[in-house]
This record gives structure tokens, C-alpha cells and sequence, in this order.
């Protein structure tokens, strides 16, 4: 039974991912804020699993979860990271710097530190899955993406040294980035405004949580030597806008 570290499993892609997994019998480690709602997806799960309340923006904290796992849980085969937001839609020069530092903390430092220490008891082994959730923020810029399209992109191209650097080995590194989906992202990005939230997808059918875990699931399900390097989703409803122009007369 291989054993799976989701992080950002109480909600969204990372919930989704641990109901999707658990029906495959895997063993669980889900790690997030949240504790009640931990509690909650773990009553609901029919196979092995961990769980622990973590912020993922502090190192020690990470540090100290991999040193307490118990042993069944130790050699952990796929980390998943979840874990990640966006917080206003401010352009620059009026976003809170205060946003700015949630956000880099979380998606990129984040990420960081869970990879980092899961990756030692990987290399000792000589296996291992390594999956980040990017965006397709990574490439397509949009106006008040500034920050989160910019950590996006950093995970993008961390997942590509990450490949790089573990060349030889059989660990292998997926990155995969979706485009509007609807789960608690648009809530927690305009601070609980419902309205706000929910007028993003007015009119569309956006992407689910669903759709990025079956995606996650069949990213496992590879043989041995193939890797899956990134993967683009988009809702059918979603596509790319073209480039923007100012329209000021010059004299």
C-alpha cells in the first residue's frame, strides 16, 4: 500500500484528491489548517489515514511533522501539494503587501518546505511522485494576478530544476496547472464576499475539484517510466483573451 502526503486537505482540489485516493486504498497523511474539518474527512474515509493540523508557511512545523510521523506512515511514496491561494484582485500599486506575503508565503514557501523534507526519505529510497498544483495563472497574465500568477509561475519552474536535479533517480515530478475551477478559491480570494465569488463563474461551466483530483489520480496511475511533466486544464468555457491595448490618442 503506498502511502500519499496531501497538503490543503481540507477543502478543494486536496479534499477531492483524498476521497478519490481513499477509494483506491491508499494510505493517507492529510495535513492543513483546519483541524475540525480534518476530523470531519477522516470519519469519512475508508482506508488508512493521518492526519495533523499544519500551517505550511512555517518551516518548523513541517519540519517537526515528518520527524513525528508514525512508522507505518513514514516512507511516504507521492507528495501532493495542495496547499496554495490568492487573496485580492487589486492591481499593484493599490494590493496589500499584506496579501502579497500570505501568498508567497503559502505557494511558494510552502511548497518548498514540504518538498524539501519529503524529498530525503525519497532519495534514500530511490522512489517517489513528487505533484505541485500550479495554475494556469503561471502563463497567462490577467489584470490583479499580479502576485499569484508570479508564485504560480515560480512553482512552474521549481517543478522543472526539481526534474532536473533528481535526473537518474526514480522520482519523478508532475506539475499541473488548472485554469477556473469552482471550489472555495474565488471565496477565500475576495474574503468571504459570496457575490464576488460567485460572479466569476456566472454563465460558464468552470472546472471542479473533481476534475483536478481524477486528473491527480491518473498522474499516479503511470507506468514506472513515464512522467507526466504539466499538465494544462481549462473548462471548455475558458480560454485564452488575446493581448490588451490601450487606446489613448497621441498627439
Amino acid at each position: 500500500m503506498k502511502t500519499i502526503l496531501i497538503t490543503g486537505a481540507s477543502s478543494g482540489f486536496g479534499k477531492a484528491t483524498a476521497q478519490l485516493l481513499a477509494k483506491k486504498n491508499y494510505r493517507l497523511i492529510l495535513v492543513a489548517r483546519r483541524k475540525d474539518r480534518l476530523e470531519e474527512l477522516q470519519k469519512n474515509l475508508k482506508t488508512q489515514v493521518y492526519i495533523a493540523p499544519l500551517d505550511v508557511r512555517k518551516k518548523d512545523e513541517v519540519k517537526t511533522l515528518f520527524e513525528n510521523l508514525p512508522d507505518e506512515f513514514r516512507a511516504i511514496d507521492i507528495l501532493i501539494n495542495c496547499a496554495g491561494l490568492a487573496l485580492g484582485l487589486n492591481p499593484a500599486d493599490s494590493a496589500e503587501t499584506d496579501d502579497w506575503d500570505v501568498m508567497i508565503d503559502t505557494n511558494v514557501k510552502g511548497t518548498l518546505y514540504c518538498t524539501r523534507f519529503v524529498l530525503e526519505g525519497m532519495v534514500k529510497r530511490n522512489s517517489g511522485l513528487i505533484i505541485t498544483i500550479g495554475s494556469i495563472a503561471a502563463t497567462v497574465p490577467y489584470k490583479g494576478g499580479n502576485v499569484y500568477g508570479a508564485t504560480k509561475a515560480f512553482i512552474k519552474q521549481f517543478a522543472k530544476n526539481l526534474r532536473t536535479d533528481l535526473l537518474g533517480t526514480n522520482i519523478k515530478v508532475t506539475n499541473i496547472d488548472p485554469g477556473a475551477a469552482q471550489t472555495e478559491f474565488s471565496l477565500v480570494r475576495f474574503k468571504g464576499n459570496k457575490k464576488q465569488a460567485d460572479d466569476v463563474y456566472e454563465g460558464m461551466e468552470p472546472l471542479v475539484a473533481e476534475d483536478i483530483a481524477s486528473t491527480i489520480g491518473w498522474v499516479i496511475e503511470q507506468p514506472h517510466h513515464v512522467n507526466i511533466d504539466n499538465v494544462e486544464i481549462w473548462a471548455l468555457d475558458q480560454t485564452y483573451g488575446g493581448i490588451a491595448f490601450s487606446r489613448r490618442k497621441t498627439k
